[in-house]
């Protein structure tokens, strides 16, 4: 049996997911005035399950958006070839906390061995936990950023990028950067500072980062920046691509 304290607390929550789905409060009032206890729990499971698909299509929209080249998770991933700070520990990256504390993570090594599996993966994780993220190829980005400066449009793609939670720049340093690339991409870190979390994957160590963005001072300024807030993540070992186009090769032979 139901008791007045059970009623009151079961109206209250009609009420609340009600607000969530920004419905009148008349709904509130009409179920705590007039429905019974079972027809306000069929109403609170309804409200309750619009409400559930409102988040999964918010996090499906968020993934999509985001333009991940592939859709990796952490799942199955195996950690032996990463070697995580001290003061970072791998429950903090795989919850994303560090999104929420808008802390940057540098992930160097070598090629092919899961820096952008770990990073894409991290990315999905944000976007189920609602954090609007964006993921590009450091290439894609300046090409992008070029693009906006020619047409017109910079400033308002510089809007889009200061609304995110997490920016995913992957393969750091792989190609040069013309000077223009390099200050606009300068502005986007600067504008990331302090306001959102950013995860670079780079197989270029800091002191040759100046030879790569054609500005010593400006590639400094970048990672004075970056590791203000962040965390560098190590990479070593041999390359999971190498491996494996050395075990089809194998297995070709046999």
């Amino acid at each position: 049996m139901m008791t007045p304290k059970m009623r009151a607390e079961l109206d209250e929550e009609v009420t609340q997911s009600a607000r969530q789905l920004f419905l009148s409060n008349r709904i509130g009032e009409i179920c705590k005035e007039e429905g019974t206890p079972k027809q306000a729990e069929f109403l609170l499971y309804v409200l309750q399950e619009e409400l559930r698909l409102r988040e999964q299509n918010k996090r499906q929209r968020l993934i999509k958006r985001a333009g991940f080249p592939v859709y990796k998770t952490f799942e199955g991933y195996s950690y032996q070839n990463v070697k995580l700070p001290p003061a970072f520990s791998q429950e903090e990256l795989e919850t994303c906390r560090f999104v929420g504390e808008k802390t940057n993570l540098v992930l160097y090594g070598p090629v092919g061995i899961g820096k952008t599996h770990l990073d894409t993966a991290a990315g999905i994780k944000a976007c189920e936990l609602g954090y609007k993220t964006k993921f590009y190829t450091v290439t894609q980005l300046v090409l992008k950023l070029a693009e906006a400066r020619k047409n017109g449009t910079l400033e308002r793609l510089v809007r889009e990028l200061q609304s995110l939670d997490l920016l995913i720049l992957d393969e750091w340093g792989y190609v040069p950067v013309d000077k223009e690339g390099s200050q606009l991409l300068f502005r986007v870190i600067s504008d990331s500072y302090e306001s959102k979390s950013l995860i670079l994957t780079t197989n270029l160590e800091f002191s040759k980062w100046g030879s790569i963005f054609t500005d010593d001072q400006m590639a400094a300024a970048m990672i004075d920046r970056l590791v203000h807030h962040g965390h560098l993540l190590l990479f070593e070992g041999r390359s999971y691509r190498m491996e494996h186009a050395l075990m089809r090769q194998t297995a070709a032979a046999s």
